[in-house]
């Protein structure tokens, strides 16, 4: 047995036991290192109603606030690396409208490097979708509302104005955009894992996006994004292998205690567990999906759940889950 398979197997025992102890329907847990060798295995199941489906590691999962750093932030430092935007230019460099009938307005003032590290003063969360369904209309709410402004904190609002950004200079809404090799802005029902029995659409999520400010918009610059573990793994391994390259030093420089451009850092009580190295960033997604990359140890893990199926209103551990995960993978 390879080193990499007996770390596999420590490692997936807590998502094994959280399956167990029926916390979560099911997960795949995935693991990659710089050569490329690879791990992955699933357990449980993908849906529980008002069908049963068993988890496999084809599954397809509603990667949430995966979208931030998987097709998002990208993006935008490629962007910035082509010279088409300025990380340091306010918003307004290419949405102009933005809060365009006050000249002094604080929101045309953030800038793109400002939304990537979440130093903005936009709330942390603010349920667009119960504005109405016109993606348009809320388009135009969200440029011109007056939002009251707070100390900085993780805030969606962000990445929705840096995907409002990638639609203006590509002239295509974010579901016409590309997502990238082995992602979708959709899946097939029966061949993705099941969200929520959500409470304002009325039926069991599955293939389609869970997000509802995400839904509302028709696709979002901080959420929407679909993929499988083997999909996320090669991304990963993608940002190995070109550690050096100028959007991925990005990804990987500080901005604050907590987050780079796009990305979080290690800090206390971190999502990746206390044994990662420094050199290591992650993120991780609303439904149960999580990736970190660890550039000093050259290896990488995703861990990709349903926790929130059939309800988010339940304490699945998920926090201890990821932690306890992170830990094993960097105990050897």
């Amino acid at each position: 047995m390879t080193a990499l398979a007996q770390l596999f197997d420590r490692a997936f025992a807590p998502l094994a036991a959280a399956v167990a102890a029926r916390r979560i329907p099911g997960g795949v847990l995935g693991i990659v290192d710089r050569n490329g060798e690879r791990i992955t295995r699933s357990i449980g199941s993908a849906q529980l109603v008002p069908k049963q489906r068993p988890m496999t590691v084809e599954t397809w999962f509603d990667l949430a606030s995966l979208t931030k750093i998987i097709f998002t932030t990208p993006r935008i430092l490629a962007l910035a690396e082509a010279g088409l935007i300025d990380l340091d230019a306010p918003l307004i460099s290419v949405l102009p409208d933005l809060r365009q009938y006050d000249a002094t307005a604080w929101e045309r003032k953030v800038t793109f490097r400002q939304c990537l590290g979440h130093q903005t003063p936009f709330p942390a969360v603010e349920p667009i979708y119960t504005y109405g369904r016109d993606p348009e209309l809320l388009r135009a709410f969200i440029l011109q509302r007056e939002w009251r402004a707070r100390d900085p904190v993780y805030s969606d609002i962000n990445f929705i104005l840096l995907g409002f950004a990638l639609e203006r200079l590509s002239g295509k809404t974010i579901r016409d955009i590309d997502p990238g090799p082995g992602f979708a802005w959709s899946a097939e029902p029966d061949a993705s894992a099941a969200t929520e029995d959500c409470t304002w659409r009325h039926h069991v999520l599955s293939g389609e996006v869970h997000d509802d400010n995400c839904s509302a918009l028709q696709g979002a610059g901080h959420a929407g994004l679909f993929g499988t573990a083997a999909s996320i793994l090669d991304f990963a391994q993608g940002l190995l292998t070109s550690a050096s390259e100028p959007s991925t030093t990005l990804m990987r420089t500080p901005l604050s205690a907590t987050r780079t451009h796009g990305w979080e850092r290690p800090y206390e009580g971190w999502s990746g567990g206390a044994l990662c190295s420094e050199g290591t960033v992650g993120h991780t997604g609303f439904t149960g999906t999580g990736l970190w990359i660890d550039f000093e140890r050259g290896k990488a893990w995703t861990l990709l759940t349903n926790r929130i199926h059939p309800t988010r209103h339940f304490d699945s551990g998920i926090v201890a889950l990821r932690q306890a995960v992170g830990d094993l993978v960097n105990g050897l």
